[in-house]
């Protein structure tokens, strides 16, 4: 369980301290499939690279079942079981398939246990494994190579960045074949995901919406969707942060 308590983070301008992150709290429980949504500019990314420990808060703490990683970096974070994927993954010229997601599993992997995480991203294991994580693969096939990194990890806590960033919609509905088959399989972990796709959030156990920082709504899927969708105060709610750049 992941516990976020009075957490804030700001940066300095020229000028004075911009709070993006406002004494927020959160707790994100055991086998749960979570969204965190919301208008652009509202700390949504910023907040899941504070969980990941690629921003450190500048008040408030971060407790991972009970134990407080607020000055943990993202290497510690990483070796005590929390996972994040970038909106854009990293391509790593030389590296092979294979040879990364052994490194993801942190053990030699054999070819048949690394052709079963790439099935279960929806890729053909024997036109991948050996391919390089390079120039040559699309954005959708990194995503999903990435995911595949992730289930080879087996992390109590799998973040994932937009997801749906920079691909295509024939790459996008393999996406969300993808996690929907993570949120069936889900055990001894979560998943978090920040997006605006409405198939995503569909998929969500539990949805949190930010806004200027701070939690606006938060609830199971069938309670905060349709508002999300259609109710006029979420929309007026929301509409004044609009348009500004995501954060």
């Amino acid at each position: 369980m992941l516990t976020l308590d009075n957490i804030s983070f700001g940066v300095q301008d020229e000028k004075s301290q911009k709070e993006i992150i406002k004494n927020l709290s959160l707790t994100i429980d055991d086998n749960k499939f979570v969204v965190i949504t919301g208008p652009n500019g509202g700390g949504k990314s910023t907040l899941a690279k504070l969980i990941a420990g690629i921003e450190t808060p500048t008040d408030g703490r971060l407790l991972l079942d009970g134990d407080d990683i607020t000055e943990k970096n993202i290497t510690d974070r990483a070796k005590l079981g929390i996972s994040y994927a970038f909106q854009q993954p990293v391509r790593f010229k030389g590296i092979e398939v294979l040879d990364l997601l052994r490194l993801a599993a942190g053990r030699n992997l054999t070819v048949t246990d690394a052709c079963q995480y790439l099935s279960e991203v929806g890729l053909c294991a024997k036109d991948y494994i050996k391919r390089e994580v390079n120039d040559s693969l699309s954005g959708g096939e990194l995503k999903r190579i990435e995911i595949a990194t992730v289930l080879a990890r087996g992390t109590k806590l799998s973040i994932f960045d937009e997801p749906e960033a920079g691909i295509d919609l024939w790459s996008f509905q393999n996406l969300i074949r993808v996690f929907e088959r993570m949120r069936e399989n889900i055990q001894n972990g979560s998943i978090l995901i920040i997006s605006h796709q409405e198939r995503i959030l569909d998929i969500a156990d539990e949805i949190v919406v930010i806004a200027d920082g701070q939690i606006s709504m938060q609830g199971p899927k069938e309670e905060i969707l349709p508002k999300l969708l259609g109710t006029a105060s979420a929309v007026d709610a929301c509409s004044k942060f609009y348009g500004k750049e995501e954060r």
